[in-house]
């Protein structure tokens, strides 16, 4: 108090002593009467000018008798003494004027000054901007969240196909964010997070702008790569100022896509210790997990494709209570996202979504979405009225095996060789039991490298293989190379790609599914990849727990299994090698050969008796239309 009166005293002084000092310039400018120069020196003729003061442009003055007005002090501006004695003929009066330099002393500082210093706040912006800090260093701990309410996003159910569990899974959260009396009569409680998880372009986002939709309240988006910034602590103040935003306007949906990037398991990637900004940022978000009551209406929704790396401290009940599996969709599922993104292209009446999903098997929403956009983009190059089911069939072609590069010419040798190499795959696709059929053959360049292409498509979703269907899916990859060896007696690089994928096959039978009679039923490896990925076959970084001499085993099982399946695809060939020069120069006349037309040039089909049945269990079913390509270089 003492101090607050002492500050109130002063500032009474101060302000006294203000007044007096304007009193006082107020009442001296008050005595001083400016006059004309011309008076001045009427004055100075008649005497009475007591004392004056004289500088380069004024001249002050006391007067021995006060004017009119009662000043006795006077000012004037001098005027040049040639032309004032000039201007004293004709009786004029006048007075010097001082030419103003105020506004241009005031620009020639203060303006370069506002230049540099706007220059500065640009530049400031722009590297803030590019930064990702938002709105500057007062922002840097704010949410950068997108707010959307109620209808904002565009998005509902209706719009969201071929994943009917997800949705009611969603529709739950939806319902008692809406009534959560009723959720809660029997003393349930909703999950306080709700994890999508599935492969890339299954709909996650979609799903969660649905329920932004659907629930009508405050719904906050925000990626996981938005969390972490350059400055310590950043990442823990946005997560704060998020759940601080979301408790506000309760009832409310937090969304967070790509949680991998903010959830990733701490002491992975990066620093171990404590202090770093990720791992601060995560435990800051299970804090906050922790701290808000989902009776309150606050829901946390997730979406990753990478569940297997997330910290286990996340997915514990508690915390995402719920994970919700968003899969490829099955046919059915394919046919309702098809009518979905069919509604904004105009099509022909040939189009049928059933053989559209027929031709698709493995492929996402997004996939879908893409297939129908260049199917239009097709039917509009060749100015069409409307997208026919030919131009679905082009773009099937288009995305799995690549853009035709008809301006790829090829030496008649090298297009001959093409051409015996896929019609060896085509004809041992077409006499083997258990293996998709043959959709197409050319030995039209397309994508990257492949000289040729042979589609197979099949016929539904696969979920299991026998033994004896991967070994025909080995004789299938190695009837070119088989080809090439018969017809020609020597061998190319070719099938550099069949090889690869066969040796993965043969390796994956012996190390992950226990096909070897020499090893027994056991398994030797794991799959190290996630396991939402879309080709299980394909080999991934393994970590060894077997001695040398099994390693050994195992390389003799691959190799022997690869020769075995290569020597019953040469024979196979070779009691069709008349057939097989026949397609082969009709494929060299017509470059594409269709399943019709292969089926009349073959004729009867055939078909190995199927042997015994093994199952083996797969983690992915196998993406449909799968092109096996005649080369894999230029």
């Amino acid at each position: 108090m003492d101090k607050a009166k002492s500050f109130n005293t002063w500032y009474w002084v101060a302000a006294f002593l203000g007044i007096l000092v304007i009193q006082y310039v107020f009442s001296t400018a008050q005595q001083i009467a400016p006059i004309p120069y011309s008076q001045f020196q009427q004055l100075l003729r008649d005497g009475k000018v007591a004392e004056i003061g004289i500088s380069d442009r004024f001249i002050q003055g006391r007067l021995k008798e006060p004017l009119p007005g009662g000043q006795s002090q006077f000012a004037t501006t001098r005027v040049d003494p040639d032309l004032a004695q000039e201007l004293q003929q004709y009786g004029v009066a006048f007075t010097g004027q001082i030419e103003s330099t105020l506004l241009r002393d005031i620009l020639s500082w203060v303006l370069p000054v506002l230049v540099f210093f706007g220059l500065w706040a640009f530049l400031m912006r722009r590297m803030v901007g590019k930064s990702g800090l938002g709105g500057g260093l007062m922002q840097i701990g704010k949410s950068k969240a997108k707010i959307y309410v109620e209808a904002d996003t565009g998005v509902r159910f209706d719009d969201v196909a071929g994943v009917d569990e997800a949705k009611d899974e969603l529709r739950e959260v939806v319902e008692f964010l809406r009534n959560p009396d009723e959720y809660g009569r029997l003393g349930g409680r909703m999950p306080k997070g709700v994890l999508l998880v599935g492969p890339p372009g299954t709909g996650k986002t979609l799903l969660a702008k649905a329920v932004a939709g659907e629930a009508k309240v405050p719904f906050f988006s925000i990626s996981g790569s938005e969390f972490v910034e350059m400055f310590v602590g950043v990442g823990a103040a946005r997560v704060r100022d998020l759940f601080q935003q979301a408790r506000e306007k309760a009832p409310a949906i937090i969304f967070i896509d790509e949680l991998d990037a903010l959830g990733r398991a701490r002491g992975i990637g990066g620093l171990a210790g404590g202090h770093d900004e990720k791992e601060q940022t995560l435990n800051q978000l299970l804090v906050e997990l922790d701290g808000f009551d989902s009776r309150a209406g606050l829901v946390l929704l997730g979406a990753t494709n990478r569940p297997e790396i997330l910290d286990p401290a996340l997915l514990r009940a508690g915390r995402f209570d719920r994970q919700v599996l968003v899969d490829r969709p099955d046919k059915k599922g394919r046919v309702q996202i098809l009518e979905v993104h069919m509604r904004k292209a105009k099509l022909a009446r040939d189009v049928d979504p059933e053989k559209v999903a027929a031709l698709t098997p493995g492929f996402t929403g997004a996939d879908l979405a893409n297939l129908v956009n260049e199917a239009a983009l097709l039917a509009t190059r060749r100015s069409a009225d409307a997208v026919t089911m030919a131009d679905f069939n082009n773009a099937v072609e288009r995305i799995v095996a690549g853009l035709e590069k008809r301006n790829r010419l090829l030496n008649p040798r090298e297009r001959e060789v093409v051409a015996y190499h896929e019609m060896g795959h085509a004809l041992v696709a077409m006499a083997l039991p258990g293996v998709d059929p043959v959709h197409k053959v050319s030995i039209i360049p397309r994508g990257v490298g492949a000289l040729g292409y042979t589609i197979q498509r099949p016929t539904e979703d696969r979920f299991l293989m026998t033994r004896e269907e991967l070994e025909n899916k080995m004789a299938v990859l190695l009837g070119g190379r088989a080809a090439e060896l018969l017809v020609f007696g020597h061998l190319s690089t070719g099938a550099a790609d069949d090889l690869a994928r066969v040796t993965d096959i043969a390796r994956a039978m012996v190390t992950r599914y226990g096909m070897s009679d020499k090893l027994g039923n056991v398994a030797l490896e794991k799959d190290e990849r996630s396991y939402l990925s879309p080709n299980p076959l394909a080999s991934g970084a393994r970590e060894r727990s077997y001695s040398d001499a099994t390693a050994a085993a195992v390389d003799e099982e691959v190799r022997a299994n690869v020769d075995r399946v290569f020597d019953r695809t040469v024979a196979l060939l070779q009691d069709r090698r008349e057939l097989l020069e026949r397609t082969a120069r009709r494929l060299l006349e017509k470059e594409t050969l269709d399943e019709a037309e292969l089926k009349q040039l073959a004729g009867p089909a055939q078909v190995q008796p199927v042997g015994s049945v093994v199952e083996i269990e797969r983690n992915q079913r196998a993406r449909g239309g799968r092109a096996t390509p005649g080369s894999d270089h230029a």
